[in-house]
């Protein structure tokens, strides 16, 4: 059976959090980035398996927030700021450092069954994603977007001031990954049968 593995050097997974309460228009909103994405496709069974560590994800890269329509620019300080919370705070990383995707192609070609592991606890949602041959014709590019809610994982949203200051409960999630069968990535001969 052939496999793929995802090259996390051409995968990009990004999560948009927007801000909420009375003072919002204090904050920011903010994109969170990973680009670690290890794991492994089985195109022949219809399945795909990744995961990604919660602390190599970055924190509003500039580039990724115009991409995202983003207007304001944070400090370096808000920056730094926004991980330790997100980490530690919302998180808790060093508790549940992973989160893993397990994905199943369904009937419908555009559509998969998704289980999204995160903060402890596992959802299964409908993910829709484009499915393209490589360029190159050796592999495969997989890309899409859907909106989560961080209280589905047991997540409590950031919040300060009784919640005048806060990040909304939806975020954005949307990636672009690319898994060939020469890549080979720390972690990535995870089997996709599981």
């Amino acid at each position: 059976m052939r496999v793929l593995h995802i090259g996390p050097q051409e995968s990009l997974l990004t999560i948009t959090v927007r801000r909420g309460g009375a003072l919002a228009r204090l904050g920011h909103d903010h994109v969170i980035a990973s680009r670690t994405l290890q794991g492994v496709v089985a195109p022949a069974l219809g399945r795909a398996q990744f995961q990604f560590r919660l602390d190599e994800m970055s924190v509003d890269e500039e580039s990724l927030r115009q991409a995202a329509g983003l207007t304001t620019t944070p400090s370096a300080d808000a920056i730094a700021g926004t991980r330790h919370n997100m980490l530690v705070r919302v998180l808790d990383a060093g508790r549940y450092p992973w989160v893993s995707i397990v994905a199943r192609r369904t009937g419908n070609n555009e559509v998969l069954d998704a289980e999204i592991t995160l903060h402890g606890v596992t959802r299964t949602v409908q993910l829709p994603v484009r499915i393209e041959q490589a360029a190159d014709g050796r592999g495969l590019q997989a890309s899409g977007s859907l909106l989560l809610k961080q209280s589905d994982f047991g997540i409590v949203p950031f919040a300060i001031l009784g919640g005048a200051m806060a990040v909304q409960d939806q975020m954005e999630l949307a990636f672009r990954i690319t898994a060939r069968q020469d890549f080979s990535a720390p972690g990535s001969g995870a089997s996709p049968g599981r």
